[in-house]
């Protein structure tokens, strides 16, 4: 004979439920005969163990018992309007119990996972961010994830600071007047985009205000191309022995 501990059981109705969820038996059409034999086995067990203990068995023993009598004689054929199925009120009475066990083990699962859970508590010492606003905000709710999201969007909205490298250049009008000189006196004329390849912007805007300067002062001439792209630079007067400005530089 199978035997089971007594105290997995909470009832008759909890052992008539492990008959019909073990051998996946349809609850609305229990195979009573069948139920009544296994269920009196365990009754007769119970008894030799606790006799207190098995009165409510061996009274569900007997309502079994009553209904398999009653199924003899029934013939769901000729049933009328009067009659109803002798395991109705069972499978009424088994399916509220089902429904409340698994309600008490859902509840169960809650509280296991309950268990698991640590709340944060003493929410008057919270830092309050607003002393002044209508409601009372704290941050009591405050979780990292919002804490990333508003350093994330903080980043985001930065204004955005341009930054220029600049390299410190010491460039004089003076040198570059001397260069343009040196140039005109070695050649007759002097294309001004051959004079600025290789400069620096900076050395190059020098170098055109040292023209204009010599330019100005009657020491060069200038003369322009057709396309308009490109001028000339040739010497007309030598440069004076006192110089033409005074010294100076653009850094």
């Amino acid at each position: 004979m199978y035997r089971i501990k007594l105290n997995e059981f909470e009832g008759p109705l909890d052992l008539l439920l492990f008959f019909i969820q073990r051998d996946e038996l349809d609850i609305h059409n229990i195979p009573i005969s069948k139920i009544t034999n296994e269920f009196c086995e365990y009754v007769n067990y119970i008894q030799v163990l606790d006799l207190e203990l098995a009165s409510e068995f061996i009274l569900m023993a007997a309502t079994l018992i009553q209904i398999k009598a009653k199924m003899m004689l029934y013939k769901p054929d000729e049933i009328t309007e009067e009659e109803e199925d002798p395991r109705y009120e069972l499978v009424k009475r088994l399916l509220e119990y089902k429904r409340f066990k698994d309600a008490s083990q859902e509840f169960a699962n809650l509280e296991e996972e309950h268990r698991k859970v640590f709340y944060r508590s003493d929410f008057d010492a919270d830092y309050r961010i607003d002393e002044e606003a209508e409601e009372d905000v704290t941050i009591q709710n405050l979780t990292l994830y919002n804490l990333i999201k508003a350093y994330k969007y903080a980043m985001e909205h930065q204004p955005k600071e341009v930054v220029h490298n600049i390299t410190r250049m010491n460039v004089s009008i003076d040198e570059q007047i001397e260069l343009v000189n040196t140039l005109c006196t070695q050649n007759e004329y002097v294309s001004f985009l051959s004079m600025i390849i290789g400069m620096e912007k900076i050395r190059i805007v020098v170098t055109f205000i040292a023209i204009l300067e010599m330019a100005k002062n009657g020491i060069i001439g200038l003369k322009i191309n057709e396309s308009l792209t490109d001028f000339v630079v040739f010497k007309i007067a030598e440069m004076p022995e006192e110089g033409i400005i005074e010294t100076s530089s653009f850094n």
